[in-house]
């Protein structure tokens, strides 16, 4: 799986085109806004887009999800249905941060633990993360030992859990018992900055001193 990170809106957020490198098709990940950068790399990559997936409803993970849905005829999945009081209210967070253009939607499909989403020949298992958001979601490929995990963890940090119904107890156990054991040789996706690797963030980030050690 190709992954090409497009940074968009003022908050920076990393929408993420996907490529099953086999079949040339694809998903988008986190359409936040800019859509018009976002389909240029999709031209540029040849990416034949099948799906939109949702980490979770946050205004710049989501809120050009609809418009996106709508130009170019495509599901929108995930996130996790306790996440959807975030995608009703994305006119109201736009108003809050001065963005325009955002909509509240639907999801197609919710997700859960365990669920499986293809993409071509890639299988993206779904893990359910609570914390930043109830519904927060992750994606992770195995065969490239990659994970997208939205806005739980990044380089030397970790998530806000600050907003409505984010719960700080919560993500730690989600990066502990779900994202942290997929092993330290997986290279993560974050919402915003750079990307990294599980094992580098196991022994320098201050927040995941107290995860287990894995054989």
């Amino acid at each position: 799986m190709q992954v090409f990170l497009v940074p968009v809106t003022p908050f920076q957020q990393n929408c993420a085109v996907l490529r099953c490198e086999q079949t040339g098709e694809g998903a988008i990940v986190d359409p936040g806004g800019d859509l018009d950068a976002v389909l240029a790399v999709v031209q540029r990559e040849k990416v034949k887009v099948v799906k939109i997936l949702l980490t979770h409803g946050h205004l710049d993970h989501a809120g050009a999800a609809g418009e996106l849905a709508e130009r170019l005829s495509l599901e929108i999945i995930g996130p996790h249905a306790e996440d959807q009081f975030w995608l009703d209210s994305m006119e109201r967070q736009g108003q809050m941060f001065g963005v325009s253009g955002a909509h509240p939607c639907t999801p197609d499909q919710y997700l859960q633990e365990g669920d499986a989403v293809q993409v071509g020949q890639v299988e993206l298992q779904v893990l359910h993360c609570p914390g930043h958001t109830p519904g927060h979601v992750a994606f992770f490929d195995d065969a490239s030992r990659t994970v997208l995990v939205g806005d739980l963890l990044f380089c030397g940090s970790i998530g806000r859990s600050d907003f409505p119904r984010s719960d700080p107890a919560a993500l730690i156990r989600s990066l502990m018992e779900k994202i942290l054991p997929l092993g330290d040789d997986v290279t993560f996706h974050c919402g915003h900055g750079p990307s990294g690797n599980l094992g580098h963030e196991r022994a320098t980030n201050p927040f995941l001193q107290m995860a287990p050690n894995q054989d």
